[in-house]
């Protein structure tokens, strides 16, 4: 079977997924694949986060989405969950990005994450003691890891000790970060991560 062949699920075809942002050419993944479940084959070798399919990355994310604000005294039931458990939730949020917006789902994932990708932040330098604020640009790695996991932490503290399902509110930070409004933590913590750079120019 050809790679052009192979689709996400059986169902979805990367063939007509494309990546506008040319900063992320070479970063998302989106080589096809059917079940996005390499098992870390690709973790002992060089950038092995750009050979990992953006699909699978965002579900390893969903596992493990990070605490929100360093604060580790609450957590969520499904960062125990196995593979197949994310699966699932993946393809219920593939199925309801599709109904919403008669696209390949797989495209507005990947629209969703060029749109809410910050790329300038703030570092700290110290000189003769002083410190000072510095705009720097973020180098395109960083730009997909940080929107995966805006993403991720967004849809589960939503999710989390509410009756939202985490599926719907996965669903929902990608349509917002798809239609560039402000309701996700993914783009607000973008345009706070550019207004702080752009005052520190």
């Amino acid at each position: 079977m050809a790679n052009q062949q192979l689709k996400l699920f059986n169902r979805w075809s990367f063939d007509d997924v494309m990546i506008q942002d040319q900063g992320l050419i070479g970063y998302l993944n989106i080589e096809p694949i059917v079940v996005p479940k390499t098992n870390g084959y690709f973790h002992n070798t060089p950038f092995y986060k750009t050979k990992v399919n953006i699909i699978e990355r965002l579900m390893i994310r969903l596992a493990v989405c990070g605490h929100k604000g360093k604060k580790h005294k609450f957590t969520s039931g499904y960062n125990t969950g196995k593979a197949m458990t994310h699966a699932t939730i993946m393809y219920s949020v593939l199925e309801e990005l599709e109904r919403r917006t008669k696209l390949n789902p797989i495209q507005v994932l990947v629209k969703a994450i060029e749109n809410a990708a910050p790329r300038e932040e703030v570092i700290t330098i110290e000189r003769s003691g002083a410190r000072y604020a510095q705009a720097v640009d973020i180098g395109p790695q960083r730009r997909v890891d940080l929107v995966l996991r805006y993403i991720a932490q967004g849809a589960t503290h939503k999710a989390f000790g509410s009756t939202a399902k985490l599926k719907d509110t996965l669903v929902d930070e990608i349509m917002d970060c798809y239609n560039w409004t402000g309701n996700s933590l993914a783009m607000s913590r973008r345009n706070e991560i550019e207004k702080m750079a752009a005052a520190a120019k």
